[in-house]
C-alpha cells in the first residue's frame, strides 16, 4: 500500500462531474458548495484501484500498488590493489640481496601468494550480503577452509570491522554471528582498493569505529 499526496491543481473538477487526473478521467459524484470547497468521497478505477476523499482545495489519493517497493543496491566489487605484495617481493628481494635469506624466503613466498591471490580474489557486495568470489567469472569461493560454511555474509549480521591501517591498509577484519551466534572474527589482506572498500563497508554495514582511510 503507498500513498500519494496530491495538491487540486493535479486533479480537475469538470463540470459534468467527472475528474481528470494527468489526461484519464473517471467518473463520480461530488457535492460543492458555492464558496469554491470540494467536500467528496469518491471511488474510480482508471487501470489500478483509487479511492480519493477530498477536503477543501486538496485531494487525497490513495492508491493499491498490488506489488512491494523493492531497494535494491548496485552490487559493487573493488578493484584489486597490488601494493603489499609488491612491497613484500621488494622486501625480500632487498633481504635476499643483504644475504639474509632465512628471513628472504617466507617473506618473498607471503609476497608471491598475495599476489597470485589479488590476480583472482574478489570482494563481491551486493543487496544484501559480502561474498568472497574468485576469478574473472566470479565463480563460487566454496567453503571456509578455516570455519567452515559459505564465504557469504549478510551485513545484518555484522557486529564491528575495522580496516588497519587507513592509510596504507593491511588488514581488514570483522565481526559476523551469520557463522555462530557467539560471533565468529574473519580477516583478509587488503589486496583491494582500500578507499572502496572502505566506502562500500560504511554504506552496507555501518560506519567503523576506529577506521577510515585519509582524503589524499
Amino acid at each position: 500500500m503507498a500513498s500519494t499526496l496530491l495538491s487540486s491543481p493535479c486533479f480537475l473538477s469538470l463540470p459534468n462531474g467527472k475528474v481528470e487526473t494527468d489526461g484519464k478521467v473517471g467518473a463520480g459524484n461530488f457535492r460543492s458548495s458555492f464558496y469554491g470547497k470540494l467536500m467528496c468521497t469518491h471511488q474510480f478505477a482508471v487501470g489500478k484501484k483509487i479511492q480519493s476523499r477530498c477536503y477543501g482545495n486538496s485531494v487525497v489519493v490513495a492508491s493499491v500498488l498490488g506489488r512491494k517497493k523493492t531497494n535494491t543496491r548496485e552490487t559493487v566489487i573493488p578493484d584489486p590493489d597490488y601494493r603489499i605484495p609488491i612491497v613484500l617481493l621488494g622486501l625480500a628481494g632487498g633481504l635476499a640481496y643483504s644475504n639474509n635469506l632465512l628471513p628472504a624466503a617466507p617473506v618473498g613466498l607471503l609476497g608471491a601468494l598475495l599476489l597470485f591471490q589479488t590476480t583472482r580474489v574478489r570482494f563481491v557486495f551486493d543487496n544484501e550480503a559480502l561474498e568472497v568470489k574468485v576469478g574473472n567469472e566470479l565463480q563460487e569461493s566454496g567453503e571456509n577452509v578455516f570455519v567452515g560454511g559459505k564465504n557469504r555474509w549478510k551485513y545484518s549480521t555484522f557486529v564491528n570491522w575495522e580496516l588497519w591501517w587507513p592509510n596504507f591498509p593491511i588488514l581488514v577484519y570483522f565481526k559476523e554471528t551469520q557463522t555462530k551466534p557467539e560471533g565468529q572474527v574473519h580477516f583478509f589482506p587488503v589486496i583491494f582498493n582500500g578507499k572502496q572498500l572502505y566506502d562500500v563497508m560504511v554504506e552496507r554495514a555501518g560506519a567503523s569505529k576506529t577506521s577510515g582511510p585519509k582524503d589524499s
